[in-house]
């Protein structure tokens, strides 16, 4: 399992994040699984399959480059 957590300080309301992790389904296949919302709140989360590490891996990249460029920045990474 792969993560990789963002976070964004909002001068209005609570410190957001949203973090993008890839992981090995029960059927061997690969998920992308985007976690976002407000910090100690109940998260949202949308999950894609893909049948190789390749094709996941890229949009896990596309998802971790967006949220960047929306404003957050990286706070962790585990392996």
């Amino acid at each position: 399992m792969l993560n990789c957590l963002l976070y964004r300080n909002s001068p209005t309301s609570r410190a957001l994040f949203y973090r993008v992790e890839i992981a090995l389904t029960l059927f061997s296949d690969i998920s992308v699984r985007r976690e976002w919302g407000v910090a100690g709140g109940r998260p949202r989360y949308i999950m894609q399959h893909f049948g190789n590490w390749r094709d996941a891996s890229v949009a896990a990249d596309k998802a971790r480059h967006a949220a960047q460029k929306r404003g957050y920045v990286r706070m962790a990474s585990e392996s």
